[in-house]
């Protein structure tokens, strides 16, 4: 599916307003970034979108990163997959940049200004309640992440396994003193032993 110069103009605008909406991070905006991808535009496959986030969230490095996957793989499938040769890598590059720029730059930009503005009126009750109210919202918009990456395995017959390791990890990581690093390491060793 190739994509028109307007295509590659809307997947960078999205990416931008989606930075400037990314309250608590980019993650935050995954469902928007699903709908856009996947719903709309038809890019991504719901399995290729569930994997980028969940191969970015894997590797060491920034959360970020998942924005980089979905850009190559939009770029790759546009240039006709991984075998097409060296378009479909150029492309996937192109589509690294566009959306890694597009969710980056906005947001780095205001965070910046906004930042050095409220140092400056740190005091006033506005910057105080404004830190408070955004909490709730922050963990709203990953409690919707959370929900959208959980539809991908609805048939709880055949992903059992892997609501069982959810449930066991959730209750650790609010009943212990376990480090969260630890049990995402303990879900990829069951992973990579194939108990998933």
């Amino acid at each position: 599916m190739p994509l028109s110069p307007q295509d590659w103009f809307d997947l960078f605008m999205h990416f931008a307003v989606l930075s400037l909406m990314g309250i608590g991070g980019a993650i935050t905006t995954a469902p928007e970034m699903h709908r856009f991808l996947v719903d709309d535009k038809h890019w991504l496959t719901d399995e290729s979108f569930s994997s980028c986030i969940a191969l970015a969230q894997s590797a060491p490095g920034p959360n970020v990163l998942f924005v980089a996957l979905m850009g190559w793989q939009v770029g790759i499938n546009a240039g006709g997959g991984l075998n097409a040769g060296a378009t479909a890598w150029w492309l996937g590059l192109l589509g690294v940049t566009l959306t890694m720029v597009g969710i980056m730059l906005p947001s780095s930009i205001l965070t910046y200004k906004a930042t050095k503005w409220a140092q400056v009126n740190r005091d006033l009750i506005a910057v105080q309640s404004f830190k408070s109210g955004m909490a709730p919202i922050v963990i709203g918009l990953l409690v919707s992440t959370g929900w959208l990456l959980s539809a991908a395995h609805r048939d709880f017959s055949q992903d059992w396994k892997l609501w069982l390791i959810t449930a066991i990890a959730s209750g650790l990581m609010l009943k212990t003193s376990i480090h969260l690093l630890w049990l995402i390491a303990a879900g990829g060793i069951l992973g990579a032993a194939g108990f998933l």
